[in-house]
């Protein structure tokens, strides 16, 4: 009987104890992510890869501005809604603008902003255009000359910028000149309009071709600068974000973007957008 006792209060005991039985194997205690409340991370959100697309151009208000800018054009706004509508995450760069033809060509990024058709004419482009380009000529203002075709332009220094297409006839010009500086200059780099505006007011060249509205929108947000003297239009084109042949992608982001621009159109998307921009559709 006391034998039977002293058993029943062994098991009692170890029962209450925090050691296990002998004999029986430890149990660890629930690690912390056990004891969370939170949902587990479901696998399949991290094995699907993030839709990116990048797009790049040298800044061209107000077609396409400064990035990071409060307003980074109406061409990259109206980009940036229709690609997230998709599902891209979407991401706009400043470069020169022949090295934006070249970093889409190299596959580092995947399109240009504000290309005519002339820039790069082996291009992706999509079947509706986002802007229209007034290609213009400007001289000092108290210069008299008038642009009247390419012949007008015989005695004059021409000052361009590197790797953008203005005409078939000024481009096929340029190219016959471009080493010849009594008639061709040749600007470079990210933002050389206020450069190229020096140049003109300090008479060290003739003649500057640039895109009207550009024009338009540096002058007003540049009063300082004295402004050109309009000397006459050259050429209208319509502008077009376009993608490299090199990009796998490119048939698909302009399919993107031509339905994409359909909708915006039909729901006043477009109009708003155009209107931070002083802008409407008759002036593209």
């Amino acid at each position: 009987m006391f034998r039977t006792l002293l058993l029943c209060a062994f098991f009692l005991l170890s029962a209450c104890s925090d050691q296990p039985p002998p004999g029986l194997p430890a149990t660890e205690p629930p690690s912390q992510p056990e004891l969370s409340n939170a949902p587990p991370e479901s696998p399949a959100a991290t094995d699907i890869p993030v839709r990116r697309v990048i797009l790049a151009a040298d800044p061209w208000c107000p077609h396409n501005c400064l990035a990071g800018a409060l307003q980074e054009g109406y061409m990259v706004d109206i980009a940036r809604e229709i690609f997230a509508e998709a599902g891209y995450e979407f991401d706009y760069q400043n470069f020169g603008w022949a090295r934006s033809l070249q970093l889409a060509r190299e596959q580092l990024i995947d399109g240009v902003v504000g290309a005519l058709k002339g820039d790069a004419p082996d291009f992706i482009f999509p079947e509706t255009s986002l802007g229209e380009a007034r290609i213009t000529l400007y001289t000092h203002p108290q210069s008299q000359w008038e642009y009247d075709g390419i012949d007008s332009l015989q005695g004059k220094t021409l000052l361009v910028i590197n790797g953008y297409a203005y005409s078939p006839e000024l481009d096929h010009y340029i190219s016959e000149y471009t080493d010849d500086s009594e008639r061709i200059w040749i600007l470079s780099g990210p933002a050389p309009l206020a450069r190229a505006l020096q140049l003109l007011e300090r008479e060290r060249t003739d003649v500057f071709v640039e895109d009207s509205a550009v024009m338009s929108w540096f002058l007003a947000q540049n009063t300082s600068i004295a402004a050109p003297r309009n000397a006459g239009l050259a050429y209208e084109a319509p502008l077009f974000i376009a993608f490299p042949p090199e990009n796998p992608d490119a048939a698909e982001l302009a399919n993107l973007l031509d339905s994409g621009l359909a909708r915006l159109t039909a729901n006043g998307r477009l109009a708003a957008i155009l209107s931070a921009y002083r802008l409407s559709d008759p002036d593209l």
